[in-house]
């Protein structure tokens, strides 16, 4: 699941739960949409958390100094 799935399931919760006031039989819309936000924020830290540790930090490495003058040899 993606950061914009996750996102847009809580954007879907928030709104079934706070911005609408329709009926169904046998469904609870706002409990729905409280479990779409749950999930959809629990899935934002799983994915944070993966992609946290999925970063990889290279260490920089020091520039290598070559002498390409010619040496004496006598």
């Amino acid at each position: 699941m993606g950061l914009g799935l996750c996102i847009i399931m809580i954007a879907v919760g928030a709104i079934l739960t706070f911005a609408t006031d329709w009926e169904v039989d046998a469904v609870d819309l706002d409990l729905v949409g409280l479990i779409l936000m749950a999930v959809g924020i629990i899935g934002t830290a799983v994915y944070t958390s993966i992609a946290r540790r999925r970063r990889m930090v290279v260490p920089p490495v020091a520039p290598t100094v070559t002498d390409d003058r010619p040496r004496d040899t006598f």
